[in-house]
């Protein structure tokens, strides 16, 4: 489970990108498209969705990949998780994901405490 923890806390296992991509399933990358791009007020193609999580080798999702603020930043540090940074509750990047996520903060204290 730890694994699965991306470094801003939030769970990659129940993420339906990554549930897409284990379970080759089409009708849910349509879906979270289709979603992510409302969302993001961008366009996002089912091709995109594709990801095995934050932190485990394999496919990641080009926001994923190359983009996410919070994963270069973590990934740079060398940090397992946003949870072992100083800067955690403090930080822009993380601070959206945090304030509306209770249990992702909760995730990344967890690790915190692992330490």
């Amino acid at each position: 489970m730890k694994n699965f923890i991306a470094y801003c806390g939030l769970d990659c296992e129940t993420c339906e990108a990554r549930i897409a991509t284990i379970h080759n399933d089409d009708a849910l990358r349509e879906k979270v498209a289709g979603l992510w791009s409302e969302l993001n007020g961008v366009e996002i193609t089912p091709e995109m969705i594709n990801c095995t999580g934050c932190r485990i080798s394999g496919v990641k999702t080009p926001f994923c990949e190359s983009i996410c603020p919070i994963r270069q930043c973590a990934r740079s540090r060398q940090m397992e998780t946003c949870g072992n940074c100083s800067e955690m509750e403090t930080c822009r990047k993380l601070g959206a994901i945090i304030e509306n996520n209770a249990d992702a903060l909760k995730r990344l204290k967890a690790d915190q405490a692992d330490q």
